[in-house]
Order: C-alpha cells, then sequence, then structure tokens
C-alpha cells in the first residue's frame, strides 16, 4: 500500500510516495522519478507491485506535487542534487536503483555520474536525444507563458492540447487523463521549468557517461524516435521497444512492464 511522508533538504520539504515490503528481502531500494511537468502519483500502480519485494519511494521533483521548490529554475544538475540528498537523508543502506521518466531519465543519469557508488542500475522510459531543430520545436510547444488568464483560455487549450497527446477515448480514458493532467498543474507558474532544464542539458554526453547497467524503456509516444538514437551511444545496456505502449501506460500497462524491471533489476 503506497504511503506518503517528507523530507528535509536544502532547498525545502520533498513530498514522496513510497511503499515497503513485509518483510525485508534485501533487493536495493528503488527511486521513481517522475515527467516534468506530474507528480510520484505516475507511479502508484507500479509501486504496489514491485513494493512486494523491495522499497520503492517516488518523490515529487522540486517545484512539482506537494515538494518546496528552487527559487529560479533549476538545470538537471540542480534537480539531481536534491534527489541525491534526498537518499541521503532517508538513511538507505545500500545503493539504489533509478527508474526516471523524461526529464526523469536526464535526472536519473545525472545522478548516475555525479554518485556512481550511490546508483547501482538505471531505468529509463525514453531518452531521448535531440537534433536543434527538434530542440526548436519543443521550445515553441512548451511555451514559457503563464497559463492563468481571466477567461481560462491558455488553460482550456492546454486541457485539449493534453486530451490529444494522451490519446484520450482510445487509449487513456477520460477520468485516467484528468488524474494526471491535474498533477500537471501542480508546478503552477512554474510548470514550464523541468522542460527548459531538460532542453539546456547535454543528455547525449551525459548518458554516453554512464558505466552503470541501463534498460531503457521506448514506449510508442511523442520522444520514440529521438529515443531509439539512444542505441549507439550507451555502454552498459540495451533499449526495450514497447510499440504497443504509449503515455499512461504505467497505469495501463503495469501489469506488463513489472516482469521487464524485475528481469533487469534483480538479474
Amino acid at each position: 500500500m503506497v504511503k506518503r511522508a517528507y523530507a528535509e533538504t536544502s532547498i525545502g520539504q520533498i513530498h514522496y510516495r513510497y511503499v515497503m515490503p513485509e518483510i525485508p528481502t534485501g533487493l536495493p531500494p528503488l527511486l521513481l522519478l517522475h515527467m516534468s511537468p506530474a507528480s510520484g502519483l505516475i507511479y502508484e500502480n507500479l509501486m504496489n507491485a514491485l513494493g512486494q519485494s523491495r522499497v520503492c519511494i517516488a518523490p515529487d521533483t522540486p517545484g512539482y506535487g506537494n515538494s518546496d521548490s528552487h527559487e529560479s529554475p533549476p538545470k538537471i544538475e540542480d534537480y539531481a542534487s536534491v534527489m541525491l540528498e534526498l537518499i541521503k537523508n532517508l538513511d538507505l543502506d545500500q545503493a539504489v536503483d533509478v527508474m526516471g521518466y523524461h526529464t526523469g531519465s536526464m535526472t536519473a543519469v545525472e545522478m548516475a555520474n555525479h554518485s556512481s557508488s550511490v546508483i547501482r542500475k538505471l531505468v529509463l522510459v525514453s531518452a531521448p536525444i535531440f537534433t536543434m531543430e527538434e530542440l526548436e520545436h519543443f521550445d515553441q510547444v512548451y511555451s514559457t507563458e503563464s497559463i492563468w488568464t481571466v477567461d481560462g483560455e491558455k488553460l482550456l487549450d492546454l486541457w485539449k492540447w493534453f486530451v490529444e497527446f494522451f490519446q484520450v477515448g482510445t487509449v487513456n480514458s477520460l477520468e485516467g487523463a484528468g488524474r494526471i493532467f491535474y498533477e500537471r498543474l501542480s508546478g503552477r507558474e512554474r510548470y514550464w521549468w523541468g522542460h527548459h532544464a531538460a532542453f539546456q542539458y547535454d543528455f547525449a554526453s551525459a548518458l554516453a557517461a554512464v558505466e552503470q547497467p541501463v534498460l531503457i524503456l521506448n514506449p510508442n509516444d511523442d520522444l520514440v524516435s529521438m529515443t531509439s538514437r539512444a542505441a549507439n551511444i550507451i555502454q552498459n545496456g540495451r533499449i526495450q521497444e514497447l510499440p504497443d505502449m504509449t503515455h499512461g501506460f504505467l497505469d495501463s500497462h503495469y501489469d506488463e512492464v513489472v516482469p521487464i524491471l524485475r528481469g533487469f533489476l534483480e538479474d
């Protein structure tokens, strides 16, 4: 059963969800980092399954969910620093595995390179290697303008975009989309900070430097082609193609994902 708690860090409190097995198994804890904007909510179904055999921790990264924020737009390195601080402050007595999703993947890679003795294995949901043209496109899609207007027009436009993005009615339910959309709004006026950090990060170079074992999950979402480029970059890992899965798959297909994760993490 997923529970919630807070931990103190240098930027304030970090809210996190966690699951602990009834009987300790000795398996490394698993830290789960969400995409931005979102929150650790996206991992709840996965945690309930994996948490039967290992400690699972899904923090809300700074500025999202119920976590405190940096005072100014952070870099991926700043997110990674706070997450490493969280691991230390939780007094985990062994190296941990980290699973990241989109922006969370970048944070996970930075953590692995910064503290190789703390991070054992990585699971990345998408590992996008962007071209300059793609970065320019995403900069336009993910605007830094406020979504809060008196008439609510920009908020409505964002919801309409998300309905299409999340494939509501074909892959995901309206209720499921609303659940995630609400968490995306938790960033409030800072909702774009995570994207801003991701687009400034030299992910290709950072991923190439990772020495730990890496499993990249490549669902059929908006980053599928960019993620395929990572095959020629990773030192010690592989890409698992998930052509029948897309955004929301950690809810809709978590029962299929769990054996994949266990096969990699427990090998």
